[in-house]
Parts: C-alpha cells; sequence; structure tokens
C-alpha cells in the first residue's frame, strides 16, 4: 500500500486515525498500530511480511541476550544476521552476476523478489542493537514494543530512518491534540502534493527521455531529462518523507527532519548534510566514526568518506549504477577536504558546481547501465544536433503543465529555510497574533485545496510508485 492511494487516504488511513483516537489504553493504541502496520506491509507484501517479523524478533533477542552473553559476540551476531538477510534478498543476483562477468562463468542467477523497504528496517533494526551495546538505549523487553518500532507503518518501507532513541518515550506515553493533528495533517498533505502534483509530473518527462533513443537526443532534450529526474527524486523522497513525519506527528510520534532544501548547498558535504539525513547521519554514526571519522588525518579522513559513499550507493541498490553514483560523490567530497581553497570561490559559482555534480551523478544513479549513463552524459555536453525529429520531441516534452511544476519545483527546492523557519516558529507558538492567525488559515485552506487536487488527479488515474519503494 502506497500513501498517495485512494485506498491509503479513503479508506485505511481514516480507520486507523479514528480508532487510535477513540481508544483511550496507550497499550491497545500500540496493538492497533502494530496490527495496522502488518496489515499496510501485507497489502503489498503478504510473504515477506513474515520476513520483516522475524527480522524484528531476532533483532529483539539480540539486544536482549546482550545482558546474558558475551556482548561482542551477540554484536557480531546481529550484524552478519541483519546484513545476510539484506544480501540474500537484495545482493545475490548482483554479486553471482558480476562473478560470471569478470570469470566468464555461467552460475544461474536465482531470481528473488525484492522485500519493499528492506534497507530501511534492517538499518532501523540494526541500529537499535547497536546503541543497546553502546549503553545507549535500555534494552526493551516488550518484542510488541520492537515490532512497533521497526514495523510502525509511516515510516516503514521508505523511511526516514529512525532510531529507537527518539521514539522510545513516545511508545510508552504520547499525547495527541488537535493543534498537533492539524499540524501533522497539512505536513501530509504538503508532501502529498510534492509527490502527486510535481514528481509525477516530472517523471512522466525523466522516463520520455531517459527511454528515448539517444542517438536521436540533442543536449537540450538531455538537460530536460536530467533536470526532470532530478526534480522528480528530490520532490518524490522528501515528499514522502513530509508524509511520513505529518503521520508520525498525527499519532503523537516525532521524526527528525530528513530533508532540509539540499539544492540551496554551495558544496557536496553541505548537500549531504541536507539529504537524506537519515540514512547519512546513520553511516556517519555507525560506520564513518567508528572507522576513524577525521581523526587520523586528511588522507584517512578521505578514504573514509570514500567507503561510506560506496557503501551509501551500494545500500541503493544492486547495481554498479549505484556503487558508481555513490563514488562519483566521495570523490568530489574528497576533493573539496584536499582543496580547502575551493570553498572560497564565490558562493554562485559554488552552487552551480554542487548543481552539476548532484545532476550528473543522477543521471548515473537514473540509467539502467554505466554505459547508458556515459552515453547520456556525453549528450548533455555534445549532443548538439538540433535535427526536425529531436527538436520536435523536445517540443513534445514540454507542455504547459509541465513547465508549471517545473517552476514549482524550482521554488519548491529553493533554500527559503528562513521564510519555513519563521512560519514554522509560529506554528508552534500557543499564541499567535491576529496577522499569524490569519496567515496559518490560508496555509490550511491552501492544504485542503490541495488535497482535493490530488484526490482528482488520483482518481483520473496519475499513479507513479515512489522511486525509494525498491531499495
Amino acid at each position: 500500500m502506497v500513501f498517495s492511494s485512494l485506498v491509503f487516504l479513503c479508506i485505511f488511513f481514516p480507520v486507523v486515525f479514528c480508532l487510535h483516537s477513540a481508544i483511550p489504553s496507550i497499550k491497545a493504541k500500540n496493538v492497533l498500530l502494530i496490527m495496522a502496520s502488518l496489515v499496510f506491509y501485507a497489502f503489498g507484501e503478504p510473504v515477506y511480511v513474515i520476513l520483516m517479523v522475524i527480522s524484528a524478533f531476532l533483532n529483539y533477542l539480540c539486544a536482549v541476550l546482550m545482558g546474558k552473553a558475551n556482548r561482542k559476540a551477540v554484536l557480531i551476531a546481529a550484524v552478519i544476521i541483519n546484513i545476510g538477510i539484506l544480501c540474500v534478498f537484495k545482493y545475490t543476483g548482483f554479486l553471482i552476476t558480476t562473478i560470471n562477468n569478470v570469470l566468464h562463468l555461467n552460475i544461474k542467477v536465482p531470481e528473488i523478489t525484492l522485500p519493499i523497504g528492506i534497507s530501511f528496517f534492517t538499518f532501523q533494526a540494526l541500529s537499535y542493537v547497536i546503541d543497546v551495546y553502546r549503553g545507549q538505549v535500555e534494552v526493551q523487553k516488550s518484542f510488541g514494543k520492537v515490532l512497533l518500532y521497526i514495523s510502525f507503518f509511516p515510516q516503514l518501507i521508505a523511511g526516514p530512518i529512525v532510531k529507537y532513541r527518539d521514539i522510545a518515550l513516545e511508545i510508552d506515553s504520547r499525547n495527541v491534540n488537535l493543534k498537533e493533528t492539524a499540524l501533522g495533517m497539512r505536513r501530509f498533505i504538503c508532501g502529498l502534493a510534492k509527490k502527486i502534483l510535481i514528481a509525477n509530473t516530472m517523471a512522466i518527462v525523466a522516463d520520455h527521455v531517459f527511454l528515448q533513443d539517444f542517438d536521436s537526443l540533442n543536449i537540450i532534450g538531455a538537460w530536460i531529462g536530467a533536470v526532470a529526474y532530478t526534480m522528480q527524486i528530490y520532490f518524490d523522497f522528501s515528499g514522502y518523507s513530509d508524509m511520513a513525519i505529518g503521520l508520525g506527528q498525527m499519532f503523537g510520534f516525532h521524526f527528525k527532519e530528513n530533508f532540509e532544501h539540499p539544492y540551496g548547498s554551495v558544496t557536496i558535504k553541505e548537500f549531504w548534510r541536507r539529504w537524506h539525513i537519515s540514512l547519512s547521519s546513520w553511516f556517519k554514526e555507525y560506520v564513518y566514526i567508528p572507522l576513524g571519522g577525521n581523526r587520523k588525518g586528511k588522507i584517512r579522513t578521505g578514504m573514509n568518506k570514500i567507503l561510506v559513499f560506496f557503501l551509501t550507493g551500494l545500500w541503493h541498490g544492486a547495481n554498479w549504477t549505484f556503487v558508481v553514483w555513490g563514488l562519483f560523490h566521495g570523490m568530489f567530497s574528497f576533493l573539496e577536504e584536499l582543496v580547502p581553497k575551493l570553498k572560497k570561490l564565490p558562493r554562485v559559482i559554488l552552487h552551480v558546481y554542487t548543481m552539476l555534480v548532484v545532476i550528473v551523478g543522477f543521471v548515473i544513479f537514473r540509467a539502467d547501465t554505466l554505459g547508458q549513463a556515459f552515453i547520456f552524459i556525453g549528450k548533455m555536453f555534445t549532443g548538439f544536433e538540433f535535427s526536425a525529429a529531436s527538436m520536435s520531441f523536445v517540443c513534445q516534452q514540454l507542455t504547459p503543465f509541465f513547465i508549471v511544476m517545473l517552476i514549482a519545483a524550482v521554488i519548491g527546492c529553493a533554500p527559503v529555510r528562513s521564510i519555513s523557519r519563521k512560519i514554522k516558529i509560529s506554528s508552534d507558538k500557543e499564541e499567535l497574533t491576529s496577522k499569524e492567525n490569519f496567515v496559518q488559515i490560508i496555509l490550511y485552506i491552501a492544504a485542503f485545496v490541495l488535497l482535493l487536487w490530488c484526490i482528482i488527479r488520483l482518481s483520473g488515474g496519475s499513479y507513479n510508485p515512489f522511486i525509494y519503494f525498491r531499495f
């Protein structure tokens, strides 16, 4: 089941939310959310819901055993179990295909369906066990609470990756009032609009361009496709994160932000502080710092970063395009460390440089093969063939609705942090001035209009799966 579906919007969520609001006991609320989350996941993965529950139980068991056995041995076992499950279901085919290509063998590649969101709930479960090992959280003796933490449907299949310590108190005690519900609903609608109106529109053009015969693709068409996909992936994923955060708030849970206007960055390092923050912080806390972080010289720091970016790329998918995408970002991050004077350039130049790296990187990310990626990038810089066919294709993509949504996308991803923070601060205050009240009313009316627009688009068959579901 996906958030951007009429089944979720009109049936699943209203029923679950109304029941959650009506039930007085926190224990009963938690049982309801566990059952709802399992139904939510089973709606699309009727078999693999069992795998998710088994994964949660094994991690719960490892955490409990921390106080009864050798802690380090239990931790190693937990890492092997989690990474083993991830490798079997996500990387088996990739590894065998790579071995076949390198050694010219003909080993049969098994057809294993990738469970939705396995990378997210595996990393979430592993972080809990590691935090117990480090003594940062107390062992949770109730399997139900661990299962709720891992399976909670707002963040189950596409993040953000939530750490147990961030919501441990809210599992046992949380309060939901009308204001929190309203703010959560508005956040959810904003995320839904990002997905339905902007991301889906960008997806249509991006798919058309990347499926086009590259021989007839010129520089204009290539850049349209690259920019469209860059906007698609941001509004698709940040939209999902907004919906997850909004839903969590409506049920009394507060997740941390996952995006902070990353396209306003002036370095690749800053981009990764703002892009998919929960994943970046996960790798920083559980991989980069244990490797030594930046404490062992520039060269060692650079190598640590390269390894983290390699793993980040591999986490995204079992394809060399993802690995190269990760290393591509790692290379520029390493370059920024080696050449500190680079950061002293004018901000405009730094922003152009950063966005150029990001856009080219996302071409590698989107391509089916590295060969396709390199040809496409070549067209972006040398495709000066302006034949009638190539220009006709360009004009077909530039529909009025696409142009309007592209303008909205550019405005929406701009670094307007001061404005957004003022709105958030105002909405968080207990008492608002008459002017602030008027602004809030306008925002809620706009959100209601957006919701109606999204439902109309969905009822007309406008649908596109979330990009990050396959990760």
